[in-house]
């Protein structure tokens, strides 16, 4: 008789208890602050001292995951140059987590921000979508790049870049 030898499958990182202390900068009124804290019954996919991943609610592709910082920062019309690095940590978790779902072709994904007015949640979000070629006509409407309401990571990277540069 064969083995079949089965994939180790990704370890979900430890969740913080809901009775453990608020990181800094919670707002009790923001629904991501809650479920970074674990107050809601939201399943965590990733979940370390700045950063927690979770699966949106409205799928826009196959794997449609939101990144967000574990303490409230605003939306990313609000950030400033020195965010920078908590971007591209955002983002690079983003990658990890895809690659923890056997998504290999990081050519075929969005990631990206909707820009305010166009966010319905105004704690930082970053969504993760992939395989981009299989978003439905509807979400490619609204991830669609180069629009007023969408932003992916790399053009708010620029962006923030540009901050406080003079012409």
């Amino acid at each position: 008789m064969a083995t079949v030898e089965v994939p180790p499958q990704p370890q979900l990182a430890p969740v913080r208890a809901t009775n453990s202390v608020p990181p800094e900068g919670y707002e009790k009124k923001c629904i991501f602050c809650r479920i970074a804290n674990n107050e809601i019954g939201t399943e965590l996919l990733h979940c370390d001292e700045e950063l927690s991943c979770f699966q949106d609610i409205k799928p826009g592709a196959p794997h449609h995951y939101l990144v967000i910082p574990n303490s409230h920062v605003g939306n990313c019309k609000s950030l400033s140059k020195e965010h920078i690095p908590l971007v591209q940590r955002m983002v690079e978790r983003g990658k990890e987590l895809l690659q923890g779902k056997n998504v290999t072709d990081m050519s075929d994904v969005r990631f990206g921000f909707h820009w305010p007015p166009f966010s319905s949640v105004t704690h930082l979000h970053l969504h993760v979508l992939a395989p981009a070629s299989q978003m439905s006509f509807m979400s490619r409407l609204i991830y669609r790049n180069n629009s007023y309401w969408f932003i992916t990571a790399d053009q708010l990277i620029e962006l923030l870049n540009s901050k406080g540069e003079t012409s």
